[in-house]
């Protein structure tokens, strides 16, 4: 064997669970393989960099579970390695009358969590957030902000593991007891048991070693503005979600550097790694548009996508989005400033699947949906994922 445990993909996940092995089982061998040239290239690198409460997510939910767990080991991780961080908390704000019961329930759902909210008035808002002008509003406590690529940069330092970028997987096989995995470059490298980590690659992943995920992931792309007057902005403003979807909606967030991200929207990507319209892969489309999954989430939320697609086109559509939580904001404070490309798992009978998803098979754990807030919870999820994959370990070595 070269290896114990090998890890496909490199993104926080991959490097996390990585770390977590070297903890919890010293002297495990475990290998990394990412197609890219670095570490944190797709999801991982592309976000806001937030630090979520877990305020939204349904107790008893992993994400419930992993998020208020994870928001305070990741900001804990930063410390311990001098990572850039902090402490901003954020406002949720409803900005329509048919939000309000939504706003409430988040308080309640926050209460259950343990985690520290306040309700504020219109008066109140102001004190934390002069230009936001919306009905009601929560100030959640524990909220923070980081560098995502950085943490996986020390995540990957610090695991002990071996990595090697550039080694895109094309073929793996399976017999009792090992696991053997071919690149591009015609590498051969065996193991006991394979993690797969690989996001926005991880259905087709799955299918490669013999294991039918029953979902396939529908890349969506994200798109960020930054705004030209950071000054309107203290720290962290988002709308109250819309339950029916695993979307937060467009918002504003002060990162690490001092500016502020705005953003995202939710398109459909044209291309698994479709950065911007212009990106096109036609066995990425057609492999999506085979999905039965992909047909009955399109007829169930059209209105939805047309939203979302007319803001990505519109640069007006967007900024009215905007100027919904600061009415100050002008399209001219608008300044493109790149994208991110979400990994949205979608099951057979169209259900956007909102919980992260990890199964199992014999000697394989495969993630299989994780969308944010997986990078706040990447140290918890990478114990699970480590834990699973040790389990499998003895009857392996028998």
């Amino acid at each position: 064997m070269d290896c114990d445990v090998l890890v496909i993909g490199g993104g926080i996940l991959g490097l996390s669970t990585a770390h977590a092995l070297s903890r919890l089982a010293p002297g495990t061998r475990v290998v990394v393989l990412e197609k890219e040239a670095g570490p944190a290239r797709h999801q991982s690198g592309h976000n806001s960099g937030v630090v979520h409460s877990g305020i939204y997510y349904r107790p008893g939910s992993l994400k419930a579970r992993f998020a208020v767990r994870g928001a305070a080991e990741m900001l804990k991780f930063c410390a311990e390695h001098g990572l850039p961080h902090e402490v901003t908390g954020k406002l949720i704000v409803a900005t329509r009358r048919a939000e309000l019961p939504r706003l409430h329930a988040l308080v309640q759902r926050g209460r259950e969590h343990g985690i520290p909210v306040r309700e504020l008035g219109p008066a109140q808002i102001t004190e934390y957030e002069p230009q936001v002008r919306a009905l009601a509003a929560i100030h959640v406590g524990t909220t923070g902000i980081v560098d995502y690529g950085r943490v996986a940069a020390q995540l990957a330092e610090s695991s002990g593991a071996e990595i090697r970028y550039g080694a895109r997987v094309e073929r793996i096989g399976r017999r009792p007891g090992r696991v053997a995995v071919r690149t591009a470059a015609g590498e051969v490298l065996r193991a006991r048991v394979l993690v797969n980590c690989a996001g926005l690659q991880s259905d087709r992943v799955a299918r490669l070693a013999g294991d039918e995920p029953g979902m396939r992931i529908m890349p969506f792309r994200g798109e960020y503005f930054e705004l030209a007057r950071p000054s309107l902005v203290r720290g962290l403003v988002y709308p109250v979600p819309d339950p029916a979807f695993p979307f937060l909606g467009v918002h504003l967030a002060r990162g690490i550097g001092g500016g502020v991200h705005v953003g995202p929207n939710a398109v459909p990507a044209l291309a698994r790694e479709g950065y911007g319209w212009g990106t096109v892969r036609v066995g990425d489309v057609a492999s999506e548009l085979a999905w039965p999954g992909t047909w009955r989430m399109a007829r169930r939320h059209w209105r939805y996508g047309a939203g979302e697609i007319r803001r990505s086109l519109s640069k007006a559509a967007f900024t009215e989005a905007v100027r919904r939580l600061v009415p100050e904001v002008s399209a001219a404070d608008l300044v493109p400033a790149g994208a991110g490309v979400r990994a949205q798992a979608v099951l057979r009978d169209g259900t956007l699947l909102d919980d992260f998803l990890i199964r199992e098979g014999a000697g394989t754990v495969h993630v299989l949906n994780a969308p944010s807030p997986a990078a706040t919870a990447a140290l918890p999820i990478g114990r699970e994922v480590a834990r699973r994959a040790l389990r499998a370990l003895p009857a392996h070595a028998a």
